[in-house]
This record gives C-alpha cells, sequence and structure tokens, in this order.
C-alpha cells in the first residue's frame, strides 16, 4: 500500500466498495479514525463525516474535513454519542466486544454499517496477537442479526499487502416499512454469502 500526500495508507477497498453509492450529504461515522484516512476520502466525495478518536493530535489534522470528536470509546461511563443515527457507519482495524452494541444503534433505517478488522490467525503471522481485538469465525454476522442488520457481503480470510487475516462485513438496516420508506440508496448487486472469501485468500 503506498501512503498519499499525508503519509497515511490508502483507504480500504472494502470502504471504497461500498462507500462510493453513498449519495452526497450522506452523514457518516468514521470511529476510531486514527489520523482519517477513511474520512478524508469520504470528506472528498461530499459526505458529511463525523471522526471520532481517543488521539486529539490525530483528530487536529481533520479540521475543516469533518467534525470531529475526541473520545475514549473503551473508557466506562456514558456513551458519548448516545441518541445519534447517521446513514453509515465505517470502523476499520478497530474491535472493542463491550460497545459493539452502541455502535450499531447509531445505524439509521436505510443506513449501512461497515466493519473491517483483524480475526482468528492473525496471531500466527503478526500484530494484534490478543485474542480480545481478533474476530471468532462468523463474529460479525451474529453482531449483525443480533442488531436486526441485513448481511449484503461477509468475507473472512486472508488478504495480501500487507498479509493479514480480517473479517469485513457490509450490512443494512432495512427501513421498517419498505413500502412506506424507500431505499435510502441505490439498490446493490448481490455480495458474496456469508462465509464468503475475499479475493486476496490464499
Amino acid at each position: 500500500m503506498h501512503p498519499d500526500a499525508e503519509g497515511l495508507p490508502p483507504p480500504s477497498d472494502w470502504v471504497t466498495r461500498w462507500a462510493a453509492r453513498w449519495p452526497a450529504g450522506a452523514r457518516v461515522l468514521d470511529l476510531a479514525c486514527g489520523r482519517g484516512r477513511h474520512a478524508r476520502w469520504l470528506a472528498a466525495r461530499g459526505l458529511a463525516v463525523t471522526a471520532v478518536d481517543r488521539n486529539a493530535d490525530a483528530l487536529a489534522g481533520l479540521d475543516g474535513i469533518a467534525e470531529t470528536l475526541c473520545a475514549d470509546l473503551e473508557a466506562p461511563g456514558p456513551w458519548p454519542l448516545a441518541g445519534r443515527r447517521f446513514d453509515a457507519v465505517v470502523v476499520t482495524n478497530y474491535l472493542w466486544r463491550p460497545r459493539l452494541a452502541d455502535v450499531l444503534t447509531h445505524v439509521a433505517e436505510g443506513g449501512w454499517w461497515l466493519h473491517e478488522t483483524f480475526a482468528l490467525g492473525q496471531a500466527h503471522i503478526g500484530k494484534p496477537s490478543n485474542p480480545d481485538f481478533l474476530l471468532a469465525p462468523g463474529e460479525l454476522v451474529e453482531v449483525a442479526a443480533a442488531a436486526g442488520l441485513r448481511v449484503v457481503a461477509y468475507e473472512d480470510g486472508v488478504l495480501t499487502g500487507p498479509e493479514r487475516f480480517v473479517q469485513r462485513i457490509a450490512a443494512v438496516r432495512e427501513p421498517a416499512s419498505t413500502a412506506a420508506a424507500p431505499p435510502r440508496y441505490p439498490p446493490v448487486s448481490a455480495g458474496p454469502a456469508p462465509g464468503g472469501r475475499p479475493r486476496g485468500r490464499r
């Protein structure tokens, strides 16, 4: 992966694949955004991005690009984004199971959840190696089901450049009444069925 002018790696191809369908003005929450490789790409497409991270220095570079919120998502106490809804929620290279249910409450009707992070097997080739931060087989599908989201695409396997074990999902919260509320985004073609493999699988 080649860094951009800001020294950041390019956005995940999983994020760009699905977010390219989102209309300008859609509200997107980028959680644990770091220096904002995804927030920058999303904002450049005309999306209204809220970027959250506990590193204030990293967020400083997003002034004028996104709404920023410096918050420790793993801290006990009230959830910092309680009550807010977004057209899409994006999470990459981050996992904190105690708050996953809170994360999905932010997906509005017709909205998307994109999540991509490390999976079991990663410990054999590098970090992270702590199982607390590695997804179990099928875990994201189970989380989506518990939250009432429909899985559009799911992959679990090994990617290259660099080599890493990952799990990733694209899921939608269907409107309560499809007759009363048309889909927020254009229809998507059928993605891989749950259990599908990433293109980089070896």
